[in-house]
């Protein structure tokens, strides 16, 4: 993949040096080169100076040959003009940009471009920890309308079927770990003794699940 990160800031530095271990060609823009120190000493990506909404850095920076571009800078509106160029003038075909204010973040989601709200994701997760302190929540989806939960078989489910605790829409059987492995379950897959469970669950559906817990 050919990325471009625009933004050399804490997660710009992290998401292209990670990018670049994992073997991408990695090209990060920002118009201050001290920001370029947060930058791994191993980072095996190239580094240009400039605005990232600048059509011409942007061509110097491979643009036109992008799979990928991330505007990850600290302004909403920087990134936003930079996501909106790469996708309509330059079809990148997949764009993201760092938004801060959650009131932007629903517009452009509309608009079509994908956005990161480090805020709404900050209060959805303090939400769930406040309120569902006995799910352990190991990842949230989207801007946190959907959890990934990891709990022990409870143990009036085991030899039932997944089929029979799933709620269509808000509560299903992602994944069971068994004896050291983990396996994708069918419908018809009953629980055993032992068990742990990865349940994907909408956030508006927790309670609900909490009963199914719950109940014998």
């Amino acid at each position: 993949m050919n990325l471009i990160v625009v933004g050399c800031g804490r997660l710009g530095a992290e998401l292209a040096d990670r990018m670049a271990r994992d073997g991408e060609d990695v090209v990060v823009i920002d118009k201050n080169p001290q920001a370029f120190y947060r930058l791994g000493t191993g980072f095996r990506g190239k580094t240009l100076q400039g605005v990232g909404f600048d059509r011409d850095v942007l061509v110097q920076a491979g643009i036109e040959r992008s799979d990928a571009l991330a505007a990850v800078t600290s302004g909403d509106n920087s990134n936003i003009i930079t996501a909106r160029i790469a996708r309509m003038v330059f079809h990148v075909p997949k764009v993201v940009a760092r938004i801060y204010d959650p009131r932007r973040a629903e517009i452009y989601q509309r608009l079509g471009l994908s956005t990161i709200s480090s805020t709404i994701w900050g209060v959805n997760r303090v939400v769930q920890l406040l309120s569902h302190r006995d799910l352990n929540v190991i990842a949230s989806l989207g801007n946190g309308e959907v959890d990934l939960v990891e709990v022990d078989v409870p143990h009036h489910w085991v030899s039932r079927t997944v089929n029979q605790v799933t709620v269509p829409g808000e509560v299903t059987i992602s994944a069971i770990n068994r004896s050291g492995r983990t396996f994708l379950p069918t419908l018809g897959t009953a629980f055993e003794e032992g068990d742990v469970l990865v349940i994907g669950v909408l956030a508006s559906s927790r309670n609900q699940l909490q009963r199914l817990l719950a109940v014998g």
